[in-house]
């Protein structure tokens, strides 16, 4: 058969990849499914009433079915070769006395069009390629929020709610690569496929933790597109709708997901609850799909409005320029709340296999930078942000100096050099006046 653990790993692979992107069954599907035509067969062959010709038999991939003597089956290649190859061939064997004859082609590898032989297949280099992609870009993710998230933190004078909304998206990116990492730490960290008969606490919470993280990512990229919503239809207190948005972003997730858990402990506790195909799953993907449509409408409604305003007659000059900055900073931060995810969201699992690793590419390599992405443009390229980095950096610098010269020139003007220091202190702060802002004005600070 070749090299059995090799092509197991990467069958394992290519499930997860496939089941996370799209929902079709999931590795362990694959090797659960083996095990249950096993079973099948063997409940079969007993109650076979045949007293002549061959039994059921099971070769650990297929159930041959009782065969009469001279009688010839032929069996299609299982469908989760699909994965490694496009050859949809056969296999057949000869019921020659009381014992089945030797199949034909004599390998199943033959048959489905897979060489384990082979040193590069083209499918192992695309899921090497998808998981290394996907890596890269949470790490990267991960490396660019953290560094977000300090910032944000630190100066106060980007605390408001504007900065907490996308502080939480932030944390909830954070939380989305962790849950990627311990994920495949758990059911990747050998060449096997024991997990799919893991039953422990530890391996159940993983998956409980992974779920939740993902649609906490997703329900956070949905207050961004209903706050930035709500922002340029009404005038409202940002503080008032805060904790809607805490209820949204987090509550949601953990209400769905809890109900998830409690479905599995119930009624389908089996392996590593990694098995997506069941109709339980639909308590995860649906409130995620819901999410992705109603966020994509957002987006539909936030451009048809930036266009009304910038068509306007009431509009002057210096307002048009404010629109059109805004407007720009609209197109370059909608599209981060998930609107990629339209693409393929509603998309048939029966889809062909050149349009399953499209989508692969699409949701897992392109997603995974999207946490980089969306902190790039919501922190380091943010006008306010920039300017309180560069406020700062001149303040250390002046009271370095100031620091310095009073201590080496002038020692005796301690008391004066002092309060100097603190007027020079008072005079880089914004007054008042400066440091309100609307909610709109801040917006257009974007980029």
């Amino acid at each position: 058969m070749g090299r059995p653990g090799s092509f197991w790993f990467w069958v394992s692979l290519a499930g997860y990849l496939v089941s996370e992107a799209s929902g079709i069954p999931s590795e362990c599907s694959i090797i659960l499914s083996i095990e249950y035509e096993r079973e099948k067969c063997l409940e079969s062959s007993l109650l076979d009433n045949q007293t002549t010709g061959c039994p059921s038999m099971f070769d650990n991939i297929t159930c041959w079915p009782a065969a009469s003597e001279g009688e010839i089956k032929v069996m299609s290649c299982p469908a989760y070769f699909n994965l490694f190859s496009a050859v949809r061939g056969n296999m057949s064997r000869n019921c020659t006395g009381n014992v089945w004859s030797d199949m034909q082609p004599a390998t199943y590898f033959a048959a489905c069009g897979y060489d384990p032989n082979s040193t590069v297949l083209p499918e192992t280099v695309f899921y090497g390629f998808v998981k290394t992609g996907y890596t890269i870009g949470h790490s990267l993710s991960l490396i660019a929020l953290t560094m977000a998230m300090i910032v944000l933190c630190i100066f106060r004078k980007l605390h408001c709610t504007r900065n907490y909304v996308h502080m939480h998206l932030f944390m909830s990116f954070i939380m989305r690569a962790i849950a990627v990492f311990v994920k495949d730490v758990i059911l990747f960290e050998s060449e096997e496929s024991d997990h799919c008969y893991v039953n422990t606490v530890g391996c159940k919470v993983t998956m409980v933790f992974f779920q939740y993280c993902i649609m906490a990512n997703f329900f956070w990229l949905l207050v961004e597109g209903l706050y930035l919503h709500t922002l340029l239809v009404i005038s409202f207190s940002e503080k008032k709708y805060f904790w809607w948005y805490i209820l949204i972003g987090w509550g949601a997730p953990t209400l769905f997901t809890s109900l998830w858990t409690i479905m599995k402990v119930h009624f389908d506790d089996v392996g590593c609850w990694d098995l997506i195909e069941h109709r339980y799953w639909w308590i995860i993907k649906t409130p995620i799909l819901v999410s992705i449509l109603v966020n994509f409408v957002l987006f539909i409604c936030i451009i048809r409005i930036l266009v009304q305003k910038l068509h306007s007659p009431d509009v002057g000059r210096n307002e048009t320029s404010q629109y059109s900055r805004l407007a720009k900073s609209t197109l370059l931060l909608i599209p981060l709340f998930g609107i990629h995810y339209i693409i393929f969201a509603f998309f048939p699992d029966t889809a062909k296999k050149e349009i399953r690793e499209v989508r692969l590419v699409f949701e897992l390599v392109l997603g995974s930078f999207q946490g980089f992405v969306v902190a790039v443009l919501y922190c380091f390229l943010n006008g306010e942000v920039q300017a309180e980095l560069r406020r700062k950096w001149r303040r250390w610098h002046m009271e370095r100096f100031l620091g310095s010269d009073t201590k080496y020139h002038n020692p005796s003007m301690g008391s004066n050099g002092t309060n100097f220091s603190t007027q020079i202190s008072m005079l880089t702060k914004c007054s008042p006046k400066t440091r309100r802002c609307s909610s709109f004005q801040a917006d257009l600070s974007l980029v």
